[in-house]
């Protein structure tokens, strides 16, 4: 008998933003392994892409480049996963960025592009790939689930880095009003609110002076591993967590509580 978590991916196509590496590669990585069909989306990354693609079990996958930054580029992209592999079954919304603009040190021009840079790649592209990939969803009457990666830093604050803040804590809010929105499509909707990942991106961070600090934040004395978050999304993906819609689950190590 086919264990019912492997038969509730078979065959379903997932788009994972930002897979190239980090917390997108394991989510992917997770998913195909119970075997879906996996759509690996980068932006410049495009051998780091092809190299996850090439790692994955299965068969049927494939890279989509597409600036998330840019309108055209996102209408785009799910135009090309909806040609190639048909309408997402899964949408998770993990690509992101995070750039340091502490209000006491920052120029304003150069503090106000940055805010604005970071609310179009942390809100407004998932935001509006959410839109395109549920119209498509409703249009072929099919259910379906979206996934967005937050952040503790949505409650806990972001202070050298507001725009990033903003734009999760933003986030969060757009995913319960979706799951309101689309609940009566039966389409999903949630989050996941990690802390500090052990990724390439945070390394600069984790093995800096302040690294023992943040460590310490967590009782548990460690950071997440990106395969936790990835087994997050995968249950929130799941045939038993539709009543979880709306939820946003913070995963950062009892290292900030609400």
């Amino acid at each position: 008998m086919t264990p019912p978590e492997i038969a509730c991916f078979k065959d379903r196509t997932v788009l994972v933003t930002g897979a190239s590496r980090g917390i997108g590669r394991a989510i992917a990585q997770r998913f195909a392994h119970l075997g879906a069909r996996l759509a690996i989306h980068f932006n410049t990354r495009a051998q780091d892409a092809a190299e996850v693609v090439a790692s994955l079990p299965g068969a049927g996958h494939a890279c989509f480049a597409a600036d998330l930054g840019n309108e055209i580029s996102r209408r785009s992209l799910i135009d090309a996963v909806t040609a190639t592999m048909g309408v997402p079954d899964v949408l998770v919304n993990n690509a992101g960025l995070y750039q340091l603009t502490p209000l006491a040190h920052t120029d304003e021009p150069v503090w106000i592009d940055t805010f604005k840079t970071l609310i179009e790649i942390n809100l407004i592209a998932p935001a509006h790939l959410a839109y395109l990939t549920a119209r498509a969803m409703i249009d072929q009457d099919r259910p379906g689930r979206i996934i967005n990666i937050g952040s503790r830093g949505a409650y806990r604050g972001e202070p050298d880095a507001p725009g990033y803040g903003s734009a999760k804590a933003g986030l969060h809010a757009l995913t319960q009003s979706l799951a309101l929105a689309l609940g009566p499509h039966r389409i999903s909707v949630t989050a996941v609110a990690p802390g500090w990942v052990e990724t390439d991106m945070a390394s600069p961070h984790l093995e800096g002076p302040r690294g023992s600090e943040i460590r310490s934040q967590s009782p548990l004395g460690r950071v997440a591993q990106p395969e936790e978050v990835a087994a997050a999304v995968v249950y929130l993906a799941g045939i038993h967590a539709e009543y979880a819609t709306g939820a946003v689950l913070d995963l950062n190590g009892a290292s900030y509580l609400r």
